[in-house]
């Protein structure tokens, strides 16, 4: 089994990557998928969630309202912190539990938003990063996700700088240009990573 951290900056194309390479076979354990699952309603996860920030932070569903928790969090790095704190070992537990049940021979990557900024590189055989520019990221959350850019760029100060990503990268996927441009750059690396799975490196 090869193991592989994928990440990249908010709005660098990181989940088209991730989709691309599962397209190829990869299998894919996706951090942000299981941090949503493991604070949906019912779970010990949301009850910390709300232990820690009240039910201010619930929709009148009882759900986890994202936005009004996102605005609290990313504003404040110690919120953040506590959060992180509540939901990262949850996290965890479940990514080994997906990795544990794929193939022996299997390519599993490992879809890791924050990796650089938790020092997580060491757990993987290889980092591949997503990488796009500073202007570029912030017109695609603006114009593909309706945030403002106060908000797109609270939520890049948030995250690792650009060069503490690439620092800890053994693949960069330059994704500053069109979709058409990005699609044989991953074939290219999902080779590699196959390659190296063979030769059990």
């Amino acid at each position: 089994m090869l193991r592989v951290g994928l990440t990249g900056g908010i709005g660098a194309g990181k989940s088209e990557v991730s989709r691309l390479l599962a397209s190829y076979g990869a299998v894919i354990v996706d951090s942000d998928r299981i941090a949503r699952e493991v604070v949906e309603p019912g779970t010990p996860g949301l009850a910390a969630v709300v232990a820690e920030f009240g039910d201010a932070v619930l929709t009148p569903e009882g759900a986890l309202d994202r936005p009004k928790l996102g605005a609290i969090v990313f504003a404040d790095p110690d919120r953040l912190a506590a959060l992180n704190a509540v939901v990262h070992p949850l996290v965890r537990a479940r990514s080994a539990e997906l990795e544990a049940a794929a193939a022996p021979d299997a390519v599993v990557v490992h879809d890791v938003p924050l990796l650089a900024e938790n020092g997580l590189a060491p757990l993987y055989d290889l980092v591949v990063v997503v990488d796009a520019g500073t202007e570029t990221r912030l017109d695609r959350l603006v114009r593909l996700r309706g945030m403002t850019p106060e908000e797109a760029r609270a939520r890049m100060t948030a995250q690792a700088t650009r060069e503490a990503r690439l620092a800890v990268a053994d693949i960069v996927i330059d994704n500053d240009g069109p979709l058409e441009a990005l699609e044989p750059q991953v074939a290219k690396v999902w080779q590699q990573l196959r390659e190296r799975s063979a030769d059990g490196r």
